[in-house]
């Protein structure tokens, strides 16, 4: 199983649910190694790429997910964590809230 930050933005969250997969991107960011300084850089690295997505206003999303192979749509089970702004995102902001797979509903708009 490799692991993918997949960055996206809350309105892309609800669209990725109601699918019920998460479109491969078409740049996977993925850790160099399996330690915490590689996994946090790959986390910022997708968090600054969802900056672009929600075009600077907004909550930045970034889905942790282990995969069995690359390429492939990923199936929500195969979430195990997401990451967001507890509020907008400004340039002050640095890191993301953690949320459980089962708290990702609660980070949909209108939710």
């Amino acid at each position: 199983m490799a692991r993918v930050y997949v960055p996206g933005s809350l309105d892309l969250l609800a669209e990725w649910v109601a699918a019920g997969t998460v479109p491969w991107p078409a740049e996977p960011i993925s850790p160099d190694a399996e330690d915490e300084e590689s996994e946090y850089a790959a986390l910022m690295t997708a968090a600054d790429a969802s900056v672009e997505l929600i075009g600077g206003s907004g909550r930045r999303v970034v889905l942790v997910a282990e995969v069995a192979s690359e390429g492939h749509p990923i199936p929500l089970r195969r979430v195990v964590a997401a990451h967001a702004d507890v509020d907008d995102f400004t340039d002050v902001d640095d890191d993301l809230a953690w949320f459980a797979t089962q708290e990702i509903p609660d980070l949909l708009p209108g939710a």
